[in-house]
């Protein structure tokens, strides 16, 4: 192969991603666009759980806003949450089909499901957050709500709009990313760096790692900490059999 053929071969490679990249980013936009419409019924849809937590309670709730531009920001950003959400999927196909070429086929047979388990991962991180820890968490922190009778003053919520959103927001990516331990610690094993022994031998080492992280990722309670921390731990458990798999299936190969 003679440079000007390397070159060529090079240029091609950039121009094919920058075509695949303006795609993604189209296809982003268009979603940021639709969802903006329905901005609203989004938001609605992550307030939820606050609603559901506090709908036999007998104070009048509400959310408030303290800046005129704070809810028009909100949607904004309820908007770009949910296009990005959406186009995760397409986005991860065109990074595929960028590499898909340079592999062989059992790098691609092998590779596959990481792909498909990254997205499903990413959800039932989110699915988890939304249906059982916000709840609980928001449980938790009305608890230190008093009355005035041993305050001068009541102490009552309100909750602001876009500080609600930036803390649903928050523990759904930190979440969805933690759920992504198996792939991570799979993909190392396939790569010689890890192996199921390293992961066993170093057990305890990993378990103040995952409740350090659990810490710094979510708000200072011990409600979503803890339901951070124990998925991560079982998921951990999932990784050690998953690499023995491997392992396994490296040796017959072998």
């Amino acid at each position: 192969m003679t440079k000007n053929d390397k070159e060529s071969g090079f240029i091609g490679h950039l121009t094919e991603l920058r075509t695949r990249l303006i795609h993604s980013i189209i296809f982003l936009f268009i979603f940021f666009v639709l969802s903006y419409f329905f901005a609203e019924y989004l938001y609605g849809f992550l307030v939820e759980p606050y609603a559901q937590a506090v709908k036999n309670d007998e104070t009048s709730r509400r959310l408030i806003f303290t800046a005129l531009q704070e809810t028009f920001l909100t949607y904004l950003k309820v908007a770009f949450f949910a296009s990005f959400f959406v186009t995760s999927p397409f986005i991860l196909i065109q990074i595929w089909k960028f590499i898909a070429p340079g592999l062989y086929d059992h790098e691609k047979s092998a590779i596959m499901p990481y792909l498909v388990l990254t997205p499903i991962l990413f959800f039932l991180g989110g699915a988890l957050v939304y249906y059982l820890i916000m709840p609980l968490a928001i449980k938790f922190f009305l608890s230190f709500e008093s009355v005035g009778l041993s305050t001068s003053l009541p102490i009552q919520l309100e909750a602001k709009v876009n500080e609600y959103l930036s803390l649903v927001m928050k523990l759904i990516f930190a979440f969805g990313l933690s759920f992504q331990l198996p792939v991570v610690l799979s993909l190392l094993a396939r790569v010689g760096f890890i192996d199921s022994d390293f992961l066993k031998k170093r057990r305890k080492y990993v378990v103040v790692i995952i409740f350090a992280a659990a810490a710094l990722l979510t708000p200072p309670d011990p409600i979503t900490q803890i339901g951070l921390a124990i998925p991560l731990l079982i998921l951990y458990e999932l990784s050690i059999f998953s690499v023995m798999l491997i392992e396994k299936k490296s040796k017959k190969d072998a």
